[in-house]
């Protein structure tokens, strides 16, 4: 039905098998994070054909990510488009929680970066989080993954998921820090603290991946390594409801090796390493198992290395144009990536995938996107890069995708100044989850 219906059902799957930078000025392109290869020369790569800077080109990429979440975003609930057409004038009605959360976050990127008038902005969110605390179906405080984004209604009967409402959370609790706004502060803190964390463990030491009334919670479990870090310090760090700190220990760590590279991971695409850094600064911080910021490092050098190994099979792979991630294709949606090679790869380029991993690897992942930006003009639509494109077949696709477009925007921001790290991180329930679950 959708990119998350597919996404958890692989999920499923593999568990079943499964045993930065402070400003870009240049200095992001440094060492300073522990990633990214060399120092490049300032100024524009040769041959990328795209005439401005670096900090120009993730200016017009947070700029149309902006324009997608103010655009296409009812302004009476403030939720979010699960979709929409990458020129604009969609008239579709679904949205998804990690979208509007996503958004959330955007917001506050535009309002620092000037992009609307700060009262206007203000007023979105101040919308959002009233229709969401007061008027948004809801269980135990958990949100339905898809809902009409004109009344908050349950589409498709979706299940009450557990990662949506982290990845909302996570919006929210952004908003809660940057706007000083005594209501916005106070709708946040409500919205954290009806969770009911302790309710999706339903028995385990693992949190179910989400609940329908129909059937009740569901047999999949957050059980091996994802996006699900920020799901678990979110409910340990619950002043309300927490679980116990030894459920950051309960899901499993396999490891990855391929071309002498070790890290963290299960058979997954490229954005199990993104999502959770999006918010969590990881950075210079490891708990008993892994520095997970270095481990993302790792894991886009490898699925950098992973692209250019297919080469020979798909001819527009290279050091200019790499990167995949769950997406759309000529097909429908997709969960395809690597290593080791996932789903039905066919040459398809995914912008999300290099652009949600600029802070790990800035000087190759900009490289990508400059070279896009430059030599195909028909990737790039009102609301920046479209989902997806294919140079072998010529296909682009119609649509740009909330989750992917949004988590590039962020991840753009945290590489030029690490100001939604910075203003995340404020919250107190956040350091103190990373403490309990053995940060140091």
């Amino acid at each position: 039905m959708h990119d998350r219906f597919t996404r958890r059902e692989w999920i499923t799957r593999i568990a079943q098998v499964a045993a930065v930078s402070p400003a870009l000025g240049f200095s992001l392109w440094g060492n300073a994070c522990g990633g990214g290869g060399s120092n490049p020369s300032p100024g524009p790569p040769p041959g990328d054909n795209y005439p401005g800077t670096d900090d120009q080109l993730l200016d017009e990429i947070e700029r149309a990510s902006f324009l997608f979440f103010w655009e296409q975003t009812d302004p009476t609930t403030g939720q979010v488009k699960d979709r929409a057409l990458a020129g604009g004038n969609d008239s579709r009605t679904i949205s998804s929680i990690a979208a509007t959360g996503f958004g959330l976050t955007v917001l506050c990127v535009g309002d620092q970066r000037g992009y609307q008038p700060s009262q206007q902005i203000t007023d979105r969110v101040r919308t959002t989080l009233r229709f969401l605390l007061n008027q948004m179906p809801q269980q135990n405080g958990f949100f339905y993954h898809f809902v009409d984004m004109t009344t908050g209604a349950r589409a498709f009967s979706s299940e009450v998921s557990s990662i949506d409402t982290a990845i909302l959370l996570c919006g929210v609790l952004t908003c809660r820090k940057h706007f000083q706004d005594s209501e916005i502060v106070s709708l946040a803190t409500q919205l954290y603290e009806r969770v009911d964390w302790f309710w999706m463990l339903n028995g385990s030491t693992t949190l179910s991946h989400g609940w329908t009334p129909e059937s009740g919670f569901l047999s999949a479990r957050w059980d091996i390594y994802s996006e699900l870090m920020m799901l678990y310090l979110l409910a340990i760090g619950s002043p309300t409801h927490p679980i116990p700190p030894a459920s950051w220990s309960a899901w499993a760590r396999p490891t990855i090796l391929f071309q002498g590279l070790s890290y963290i991971s299960p058979a997954a695409p490229l954005f199990v390493h993104q999502y959770s850094h999006a918010w969590f600064d990881f950075r210079s911080k490891q708990d008993a198992f892994a520095n997970y910021f270095q481990n993302s490092i790792t894991a886009t050098q490898a699925h950098r290395l992973f692209c250019l190994s297919l080469n020979s099979r798909f001819s527009d792979y290279s050091n200019d144009l790499w990167g995949i991630t769950a997406s759309d294709s000529v097909n429908g949606y997709v969960v395809w990536g690597g290593p080791p090679s996932i789903g039905p790869i066919d040459g398809t380029v995914v912008p999300a995938a290099t652009g949600g991993s600029l802070p790990f690897l800035p000087p190759e992942t900009i490289h990508v996107l400059r070279w896009i930006r430059g030599h195909y003009p028909n990737a790039w639509k009102r609301y920046g890069f479209v989902d997806a494109f294919n140079p072998l077949n010529g296909w682009y696709n119609p649509d740009v995708i909330g989750i992917n477009l949004g988590n590039m925007a962020v991840m753009a921001e945290n590489a030029r100044s690490g100001s939604v790290w910075q203003t995340f991180m404020q919250n107190p329930e956040a350091s103190a989850a990373m403490s309990l679950s053995g940060f140091h």
